[in-house]
């Protein structure tokens, strides 16, 4: 019994130890896919911020930098092939949330490159435009009843979805100007030039005056044309050409 005891306490007999635990768990519970996740939109929120989308005034560093981050992390995860995708990918979310975030006074100042003031989606009822150059002007959508722009030049400019309801647009110049789901009924267009001018969609010339008006190459309905070719009468000045002509009428 002695002899037992003895050894059953010698280490020959003492149980083996237990060996080091091969779980090793990751610190960061998260998977692996999530940490990658959130690092990239960590560093496109930083890309994207206002902060860093002001035009010339944004530091290129400030840019840069993480995008860099973000093609090497791309590189060391994936290859050579992947980071060039993703720097052709940023470069491109770069640039639309730069045009995105800027200023309103930036973006409607003028209403066109030759105006001097906001005129997009305003109510500009009765207001005199006669005579003015307005070249490229940005009137969409904006209320321009019983206004003015007896003889002035507006080429390029837009009409869209504007409501011009009596309006003055005799003698314009209105090459290129698009008139598209504008409401022009019962304006005067008396010798108005409107060659290549956009009328599409639900333009409505209802019970206006287009005597002498020139309407070579405007994009119109059939059912525009045939009510236009009843009232269509006299030469345009400028041109030479007569209004029958120029829609077509037969």
């Amino acid at each position: 019994m002695a002899l037992v005891s003895v050894a059953s306490q010698s280490p020959l007999f003492l149980s083996p130890p237990k060996p080091p635990s091969l779980n090793c768990k990751n610190p960061n519970p998260k998977p692996r896919q999530e940490q990658r996740r959130n690092f990239f939109l960590s560093v496109l929120s930083t890309t994207s911020s206002p902060q860093h989308s002001r035009g010339a005034n944004a530091n290129a560093n400030a840019v840069g930098f993480p995008i860099m981050r973000v093609v090497e992390f791309t590189r060391q995860q994936f290859g050579d092939s992947l980071a060039r995708a993703t720097f052709l990918a940023l470069a491109l979310a770069l640039v639309s949330t730069s045009l995105f975030f800027v200023h309103p006074a930036l973006a409607f100042k003028g209403g066109g490159p030759y105006g001097s003031e906001v005129t997009r989606g305003q109510d500009l009822t009765g207001k005199d435009f006669s005579g003015k150059t307005l070249l490229n002007q940005d009137f969409k959508t904006s209320i321009l009843r019983q206004s003015n722009f007896k003889g002035a030049k507006l080429l390029g400019a837009s009409f869209f979805d504007a409501d011009l309801t009596g309006a003055d647009l005799s003698d314009a110049d209105l090459r290129g100007a698009d008139f598209s789901l504008a409401n022009v009924t019962k304006a005067n267009l008396t010798n108005a030039n409107l060659e290549g001018a956009l009328a599409t969609g639900n333009t409505s010339f209802k019970g206006s005056n287009i005597t002498g008006a020139d309407f070579t190459d405007v994009p119109l309905r059939e059912d525009q044309r045939e009510y236009l070719c009843k009232a269509a009468d006299g030469v345009n000045p400028t041109t030479g050409n007569a209004t029958r002509d120029t829609l077509l009428c037969k």
